[in-house]
């Protein structure tokens, strides 16, 4: 099958799954039915602005209707050079239009959302404009909105931080994260500056400077607000998930166990839910209990083998998160001698959010790793290899 062949069967499958006829999705993506229908039988391709058109229609990122690594690759890198300059300027952002705060709190809902999903492609189309937006709208803000619009600005540039720390630009997103902080700052929140947080922990994490993520965290769940209603009490328990996987990585099996238990208990208190643009609740805690077992290693293993084998993540979580359990799970599952098992988690995990899981650098390393054991099936071990760059 050709490649247009492979697109319309993409295309198609998202719009059946989505439970919409041809006609209401050539409607709402504003393209002509006929097109579409060409389209989906391979008989013709799509531009990029029809693509992108039928990828928001959809709810999906492009990079789900388009199997192509170089391609998703591509468009994110063309757009850093402006999402540099918008970071750049934040101080003296250009003229331009502020959009009312109930659109720019939309927009940025919208992008938290995109981020949730691993749509990276998206993000990176959007965020650079928005950016700008935002930094107009805070210096022209009131006093009495000025704070509202910090906190949005730290959402977007959270978003953005995503999309730069999974395609490796870590200065960028180094830099992304100080602007958190200096936005964080003027939104006059402690849940904001929790948030900061645990986002700064992935500066950690990249240099593998655990033991001081561990004491950077501490310090943070030493200063977070009480843990009194949904918010504050999800703020903690974030960042005491947080610290149980760098406290894993740090080899530290007595702290991984303190801040386990501690978001356990404070999990036990809200529904699971995206809080302040993090996920927290029994079920992300579930989650991070393999997260730890894979951080420490060793005996440590079985322990999320055991949870997988009686639970999965639901549906309802977000994409980012569920993919991820299956990453971890795949690494266990490798070191445990199961390969089989572990190509299957992974790809779940594409299935879920293709870019978060070509983009994860264990998959690459685990890719790789079966495709010397060839104890897999050798053909679609070979083409998942090549989709996520295992070797390069």
């Amino acid at each position: 099958m050709g490649q247009n062949g492979m697109l319309g069967k993409r295309i198609a499958y998202q719009r059946r799954i989505s439970r919409m006829t041809q006609e209401q999705l050539a409607d709402t993506a504003g393209v002509h039915v006929g097109t579409l229908r060409k389209i989906e039988r391979g008989a013709r391709g799509a531009s990029q602005a029809v693509l992108d058109a039928l990828a928001a229609a959809l709810g999906v990122d492009p990079s789900h209707l388009v199997d192509s690594r170089r391609q998703t690759d591509v468009r994110v890198h063309q757009a850093m050079p402006d999402l540099s300059m918008a970071i750049a300027t934040y101080d003296m952002p250009a003229d331009g239009p502020i959009r009312p705060l109930p659109d720019l709190r939309a927009a940025v809902s919208d992008a938290a959302h995109w981020r949730l999903g691993s749509q990276y492609v998206r993000i990176s189309r959007h965020m650079p404009a928005l950016l700008s937006e935002l930094a107009r709208a805070l210096h022209a803000a009131t006093t009495e909105d000025r704070t509202t619009v910090a906190r949005l600005l730290v959402s977007a540039y959270r978003a953005a931080d995503a999309v730069a720390y999974r395609f490796g630009a870590r200065d960028l997103s180094a830099r992304l994260i100080n602007l958190m902080e200096w936005a964080a700052a003027q939104a006059d929140s402690d849940v904001t500056t929790a948030t900061v947080a645990y986002v700064r922990t992935e500066i950690y994490f990249a240099a593998r400077a655990h033991h001081a993520g561990l004491c950077a965290l501490q310090s943070a769940i030493d200063h977070a607000p009480a843990a009194i209603d949904p918010t504050t009490v999800a703020a903690c328990g974030a960042l005491h998930m947080r610290a149980a996987v760098i406290a894993g990585r740090s080899v530290d099996p007595s702290a991984a166990r303190m801040h386990l238990a501690e978001a356990r208990a404070l999990a036990a208190r809200v529904p699971e839910g995206v809080y302040e643009g993090t996920a927290f609740g029994p079920h992300s805690v579930r989650i991070h209990e393999v997260a730890v077992a894979v951080s420490l290693g060793s005996d440590h293993v079985s322990q999320a083998l055991d949870v997988a084998a009686e639970w999965e993540p639901p549906m309802s979580l977000p994409a980012e998160r569920r993919s991820g359990f299956y990453i971890e799970l795949a690494r266990a599952q490798l070191w445990s001698g199961q390969p089989r098992e572990a190509f299957e988690s992974l790809k779940t995990a594409r299935r879920i959010a293709p870019q978060h899981t070509r983009e994860h650098r264990w998959v690459r390393e685990d890719a790789a790793t079966l495709r010397r054991l060839r104890r897999a099936d050798v053909p679609a071990l070979s083409a998942f290899a090549e989709w996520c760059g295992a070797g390069e």
